[in-house]
C-alpha cells in the first residue's frame, strides 16, 4: 500500500507498506524534508512496524515520538504527518495528480443558483458521472450567505439588507456567513472524490485541499498559511473563509467532498457591517475588537486587478495538476434551476432556522 501527504506550507511524506494479519509490515518512510540525525528514519520505520493496522492517527504519532530520541530534529514534516500518511495508505487515499480536473468558470450568476450548482455538481462528483471540477464564482448581485446551521435572525440584519439589495440565501455547509460582492470577492468551490481526502480528519481535509491556494498566493508575494478550522490568514488579517459538505455515493458508498472558499478581494466593511450582525463573543473568540480588522483584501495586498488574481489562481492549480476547460451540461443546469424554486429560492430554506 502507499500513502502520500503533502504537509501544508511543508513537504511531501511518502509511505509503503504492507498489513499482515492485522499489523502493519515492511514499513518504509520517505519524503523531501530534513531529518537529523540521520538513523531517526529508520527508527520511525521501526516505530510503526507491527502496529495494529487500526491504530488511529494519535495512537501512530504517539509510537514515532516515543521511538525517537530528544536530539532528533524533524524539519518540513512531523510525526502527525508520518501517521497521516499511514492512515491514508490504508484507506487508498487518492492523490491530486490522479485526476483530470475540469474547470467552470461561467458568466455571473444568481446566488441561490451558486448554492445549487454547489449541491448539484458534488452529487455528480459523488456518483462517479463528473470529474473534480473547480469552480470560480461570478455573482450578479450582492448577497450574503449564511451557514446551514445558523440563524437567519441572529445573523442577518434585515433592514441593512433592504437597504443594500442584498440577497440572503443559505448554503448546505456549515460555518459562518460571509458577504459577497460581484467586484469585491473571489469565491471557488472543489468538488473532489471523497478518496482524495481519505485517511485526514474533517481538519486536517481543511488544510489539505486550502494548500494550492497558499502556493497561489505566495506566487503574488502573499505568505498565507491555513488558520484552523476554516480561515486563510496573512501577517495583514484574514484574507478567506472556507466551508465543507460531505455526500453520500449511490448506495451509501464512498461520495464527495463539496470544499468552498470566499476570499475577500476588496471588502466594503462598513456595508459588511451595516448586513451582518458580528456578535462581541464572535469578535473576542477571533482576538479582535473590530470585524474591520479581521479581513484584509486582496487587491491591497497583491496590488493586482481581480480578474489578474483569479487568472493567476487558475494557472497556479492547472500547473501542479492539470485543469482542463469543462461547463455545466444542460442536465445539470436544470436539476441546480430546479433546486432553485424548490429550496435555494425558497424562503423555507432559507429561514429553517429562524
Amino acid at each position: 500500500m502507499h500513502g502520500e501527504y503533502k504537509v501544508p506550507g511543508g513537504k511531501l511524506v511518502v509511505v509503503d507498506l504492507g498489513v499482515d494479519a492485522g499489523h502493519l509490515t515492511r514499513v518504509r518512510v520517505a519524503g523531501d524534508f530534513f531529518l537529523e540525525p540521520d538513523e531517526a528514519l529508520l527508527l520511525i520505520d521501526a516505530a510503526l512496524e507491527g502496529a495494529p493496522a487500526d491504530t488511529d492517527t494519535a495512537g501512530l504519532t504517539a509510537r514515532i515520538h516515543a521511538a525517537l530520541p530528544p536530539s532528533a530534529v524533524l524539519f518540513g514534516f512531523t510525526a502527525e504527518s508520518v501517521a497521516i500518511a499511514v492512515r491514508r495508505a490504508l484507506a487508498h487515499a487518492t492523490d491530486w495528480g490522479d485526476y483530470a480536473w475540469q474547470l467552470i468558470h461561467d458568466a455571473p450568476q444568481p446566488p441561490a443558483l451558486h448554492m445549487a450548482l454547489d449541491e448539484v455538481l458534488t452529487t455528480e462528483v459523488a456518483a462517479g458521472r463528473r470529474p473534480p471540477t473547480l469552480r470560480v464564482w461570478e455573482w450578479d448581485a450582492p448577497a450574503v450567505i449564511i451557514g446551514s446551521f445558523q440563524s437567519l435572525r441572529n445573523e442577518v440584519d434585515p433592514e441593512g439588507v433592504a437597504r443594500h439589495g442584498v440577497t440572503v440565501v443559505r448554503r448546505i455547509s456549515g460555518g459562518g456567513a460571509m458577504f459577497a460582492e460581484p467586484r469585491s470577492t473571489i469565491t471557488y468551490s472543489l468538488a473532489v472524490p471523497e478518496a482524495l481526502v481519505s485517511g485526514l480528519s474533517f481538519a486536517d481535509s481543511y488544510a489539505y485541499l486550502d494548500d494550492w491556494v497558499l502556493t497561489a498566493l505566495g506566487d503574488m508575494g502573499i505568505t498565507a498559511w491555513y488558520q484552523p478550522l476554516n480561515d486563510i490568514a496573512t501577517d495583514a488579517g484574514k484574507v478567506a473563509g472556507a466551508a465543507q459538505k460531505r455526500m453520500v455515493g449511490p448506495d451509501g458508498g464512498p461520495g464527495a467532498v463539496l470544499h468552498h472558499v470566499t476570499m475577500s478581494y476588496d471588502i466594503d466593511a462598513d456595508k459588511m457591517l451595516d448586513v451582518l450582525r458580528i456578535g462581541k463573543e464572535k469578535l473576542s473568540d477571533k482576538g479582535t475588537r473590530s470585524a474591520k480588522k479581521r479581513v484584509d483584501p486582496l487587491r491591497r495586498q497583491t496590488g493586482l486587478a481581480r480578474e489578474a488574481v483569479i487568472e493567476k489562481m487558475i494557472a497556479s492549480f492547472r500547473s501542479r495538476y492539470g485543469l482542463a476547460r469543462g461547463a455545466v451540461t444542460a442536465e445539470e443546469t436544470a436539476r441546480a434551476q430546479d433546486l432553485v424554486r424548490t429550496k435555494f429560492g425558497h424562503e423555507e430554506w432559507t429561514a429553517r432556522i429562524p
